[in-house]
């Protein structure tokens, strides 16, 4: 299972539940992208990140698209 390079952003489990509050299991997955991504200035390298991840990095400079 992939996770994110820098948060370690993973699927997460958890409960469905119904108006009439039956339950049943279900999972929330990220939204997560294969990107070639310098990482503070470091080498050029293909990492999964979550776009919630990327965009935060982009606009902030940590992350340099390669």
């Amino acid at each position: 299972m992939a996770k994110d390079a820098i948060t370690g952003a993973r699927t997460r489990f958890g409960n469905q539940r119904s108006h009439a509050l039956n339950s049943s299991r279900r999972s929330w997955k990220p939204n997560l992208q294969k990107v070639t991504v310098k990482i503070n200035g470091a080498a050029a390298k293909k990492v999964y990140l979550t776009a919630r991840t990327l965009k935060a990095g982009l606009k902030n400079g940590s992350i340099e698209r390669v």
